[in-house]
């Protein structure tokens, strides 16, 4: 059937600081490591709604030690602000699980390069500034992919790739989706999350080069990144796709879970929720569709980090050295639902293990411009350069919401990353 083919700084407030030096990893202890009864703060966002991955492993951690992780789980949107508010007040956290590195606290990072050197962790994702010191490493992969709600397919009697060798075009995909809402009475036949990490996908699959910087850092893209957004502009009607979603900034996952939406395109992460979290249809991981590009996004989820200044170091480094050994780091894979950052780790997962290997095929099936463009991106987080807010995904909402064309839209996205990011070293 089917023809084969992220920093935006939030403003620190008083409340905010307060709050977190009740809860910081406590900065006043000098020289040495903290005593064994103290507990090691690790702040991250999610651990609750993977699975609990980085508590369970806190705990195999104090049976096995004596020593006491403490899981400070924070809502994704604050995790940046507290850090920065923690790293002015001198009262950071022992280590954290983080989006990426931050200038703000990029210099006070302890050096992991001893956990990554003679590992599979993959070298690729590891934050390593031109020194070879290595800032971060990542915690897990990620990538985007697509949903289904595999009962109203199977309802309205309509087919899906279920091969690699059995690829849907987005032409055919959307003919597809449209076939299943008219048939099922469903009122959206799709949502995306309201991302730039998503809409990348979804340009490398028209043949988008992105937004790439010359050797003058002067930005530009090429023809089929307007093709692109003119595509997805035109999904966007309120019938095939909830304007709301990127309009509102709408839950997206929600919206999917209601079960009143034939199709999501999200990602990895999403497994683990689903599967708990979903009960009363049936929901299956498919491939991406390709126009005529394959290729998902990917890159490290998340990066861990340890501090330094806190007097608690080299426990917080001996922690981590820990839960990469394989054993651990599987155990942890396996508990949050991740897709490994250790290369060659079988991962055996308790429930939708084929949507798992799905993501590790649309992975190694990808175009080499989603490698190339998280390599740069890496880059200029190591430099400790970022972007005010989101320029691709906030200049394409101002095209979706009417406010200028998509010539316009491309223009001002080469030139706010040519202001704020340059070429790179």
């Amino acid at each position: 059937m089917f023809r084969s083919r992220r920093v935006t700084a939030a403003i620190a407030t008083g409340v905010l600081l307060s709050a977190v030096a009740a809860c910081g990893g406590g900065g006043d202890t000098e020289g040495g490591d903290a005593a064994p009864e103290e507990p090691l703060q690790f702040f991250l966002s999610g651990d609750a709604n993977q699975g609990g991955g980085y508590a369970h492993m806190a705990e195999k951690y104090e049976e096995e030690t004596g020593v006491t992780v403490e899981i400070v789980d924070l809502a994704n949107e604050d995790l940046p602000t507290k850090l920065k508010n923690a790293a002015q007040a001198d009262d950071m956290p022992a280590l954290a699980r983080v989006g990426g590195v931050d200038p703000v606290w990029r210099d006070i990072t302890m050096d992991l390069s001893g956990i990554l050197e003679g590992s599979d962790i993959r070298e690729d994702l590891a934050a390593i500034d031109e020194d070879g010191k290595v800032l971060s490493l990542p915690s897990d992969i990620t990538a985007v992919g697509l949903f289904i709600n595999k009962s109203l397919f199977d309802e309205a009697g309509v087919e899906y790739p279920t091969s690699a060798d059995d690829i849907w075009t987005w032409d055919e995909y959307v003919a597809a989706v449209k076939e299943v809402q008219e048939k099922t009475d469903t009122t959206y036949g799709m949502v995306m999350d309201r991302s730039s990490h998503r809409l990348k996908a979804f340009l490398y699959e028209f043949g988008s080069e992105y937004f790439q910087a010359d050797e003058n850092g002067e930005f530009s893209t090429n023809d089929a990144t307007k093709e692109a957004l003119e595509y997805f502009n035109s999904l966007n009607d309120d019938s095939f796709m909830p304007r709301s979603v990127w309009l509102s900034d709408a839950d997206g996952n929600a919206l999917f879970k209601s079960g009143d939406v034939v199709s999501y395109y999200s990602g990895s992460w999403q497994i683990a929720d689903f599967a708990e979290n979903i009960a009363d249809f049936e929901w299956a991981s498919v491939r991406l569709p390709a126009q005529p590009v394959r290729s998902t996004n990917f890159g490290n989820a998340a990066s861990v980090v340890v501090f330094e200044g806190t007097g608690q170091e080299q426990a917080a480094y001996d922690f981590v050295e820990w839960l990469y050994e394989p054993e651990n780091y599987r155990e942890l894979s396996e508990t949050s639902g991740f897709l490994p950052a250790i290369d060659g780790l079988e991962v055996t997962y308790a429930e939708h293990a084929d949507a798992f290997e799905l993501y590790n095929e649309e992975i190694s099936s990808s175009d080499p411009i989603a490698g190339e463009i998280k390599r740069r991106d890496l880059a200029y987080e190591i430099l400790g350069r970022a972007t005010e807010g989101d320029p691709v995904r906030d200049e394409t909402v101002k095209y979706l919401n009417g406010e200028q064309d998509v010539d316009t839209t491309i223009e001002n996205i080469n030139a706010l990353l040519t202001d704020q990011l340059g070429e790179l070293p």
